[in-house]
């Protein structure tokens, strides 16, 4: 009988078990886009991205005006910190505004749309009385406050248009007249271009464009047709077209678009030129926060208009690319809120503001970068002006009652706890133990599709 090298026979060998196959080990990338799949898809992920973006946006601002107008202020002999000082006030009643505006429930919204537009108007026309309008840098939208307090009534000209033409539609839709040209134009087109020629009157092109951009995303929102749409557009850009070509200066900076060196003759090549320089010795990571070598007289409103550009040659491409990503992300938020309701309102102001914000963060970028001409439009809740900031705070702070008003959000909201709570009943002198607080969430009852917390 044969035996193996242990010795022991064949009929007592340990029969060997079939190697079972390894579970298959599963793709981290995968992995990770199902969990971020996960978390994006949940009810309060608009509201922490217009919360939290508009947030970093603003603060980041603030490091950065203060740090690119510095120079500036001591050329006009005034403290370093006087351009950052005003910035942060401006800054502490936009977030009272935001709070207000947040907290304000639908019905108040729309009920203030006829004052606030009624309010823009007068504001608008007042700037043209002489001796109560101010002129800088040659447009007439400003009018004084006393001491170096100004306000550009243009600016809450937006947030008026929004207001009264989103509460105008929703009525219209609630009526079913949308489906007829006559009321989705009238009075819609003729009020915008009646806030458009005030603006026109004191010469400020940029904001006319942002007026625009937010009464053509409204009427897209609305579904105008595309004759219609086309005809409206067509109408706009003949009369921006004209308005162009009569003014020389306006030629002078159509025409400095991707200029690398300045031109003979077209003075604003200049600034358009060193925010190109900027950018381009930022590299990387940047030269470093206060670092900046063209906001030292080289390049003209560093603090404004062009503070993307000092942005990019202090933190570099991380520093822009940050930027961009955090307009991105509000740009999505406000998209998410508006196409999410069913409430037609919030419909259109949403889509309205978030138009605003993006057409307005575009066109500022584009200019620095030299893809577009200078418009002279400050870049939202990041560029020096209280004027700009405090109705685009008031902006945000709509997006985020909107996004908290989705009934997901709200039941989302609803089963949160404060940390530090009430305490549980029953402490000591009731012989049930030791006081404890109550600082777990409470727990759901059935577990939530959308894998809130």
């Amino acid at each position: 009988m044969s035996t193996s090298r242990t010795g022991r026979p064949p009929s007592q060998r340990a029969v060997r078990r079939p190697a079972t196959p390894k579970p298959a080990r599963e793709n981290p990338l995968l992995r990770f886009y199902l969990r971020a799949h996960k978390a994006w898809d949940r009810p309060l992920t608009a509201y922490y991205l217009i919360l939290g973006g508009s947030l970093l946006i603003t603060v980041l601002g603030l490091v950065m005006v203060y740090s690119a107008s510095q120079i500036t202020a001591l050329q006009m002999s005034l403290p370093g910190s006087f351009f950052f000082r005003k910035q942060f006030l401006a800054a502490c009643i936009g977030t009272v505004l935001l709070l207000i505006a947040s907290r304000m429930p639908v019905k108040l919204h729309r009920a203030l749309a006829y004052p606030i537009l009624a309010g823009a108007v007068f504001l608008m026309a007042l700037v043209q009385v002489p001796g109560i309008g101010m002129s800088v840098n040659g447009n007439q939208n400003w009018i004084s406050l006393g001491g170096s307090f100004q306000i550009q009534p243009s600016e809450f000209g937006k947030l008026a248009l929004v207001l009264w033409a989103a509460d105008l539609l929703a009525r219209k839709q609630d009526k079913k007249l949308l489906t007829q040209w006559k009321h989705m134009l009238v009075p819609l087109v003729p009020v915008a271009f009646l806030l458009l020629g005030l603006i026109m009157l004191g010469g400020d092109m940029g904001t006319a464009i942002i007026l625009t951009a937010i009464l053509f995303g409204l009427l897209w929102l609305a579904g105008a047709p595309t004759r219609l749409f086309v005809g409206v557009l067509s109408v706009a850009a003949f009369i921006g077209f004209v308005l162009i070509k009569t003014s020389p200066n306006r030629m002078a900076r159509l025409a400095c678009i991707g200029a690398t060196e300045p031109k003979a003759g077209a003075a604003d090549c200049w600034q358009a030129v060193h925010g190109i320089y900027a950018l381009a010795s930022g590299g990387i990571f940047g030269s470093g926060l206060g670092a900046s070598v063209e906001k030292w007289g080289q390049l003209p409103e560093a603090h404004t208009d062009f503070i993307f550009a000092v942005t990019g040659e202090e933190l570099g491409l991380a520093g822009t690319l940050s930027v961009l990503a955090l307009f991105a992300a509000l740009g999505y938020a406000g998209i998410r809120v508006a196409g999410r309701t069913e409430d037609p309102f919030v419909r259109y102001a949403a889509g309205g503001v978030t138009t605003w914000i993006t057409a307005q963060a575009v066109i500022n970028i584009g200019a620095v970068l030299g893809l577009l001409p200078i418009a002279g439009v400050p870049l939202p809740l990041f560029s020096y002006g209280g004027s700009a900031l405090l109705p685009t705070m008031f902006a945000i702070g709509l997006l985020i009652a909107f996004a908290r008003d989705d009934p997901a959000a709200r039941a989302a909201l609803s089963m949160r706890q404060p940390r530090f709570g009430r305490k549980r009943a029953g402490g000591p002198a009731s012989g049930r133990g030791p006081r404890r607080w109550n600082t777990m969430r409470r727990r759901a009852p059935v577990a939530r599709s959308s894998g809130e917390r």
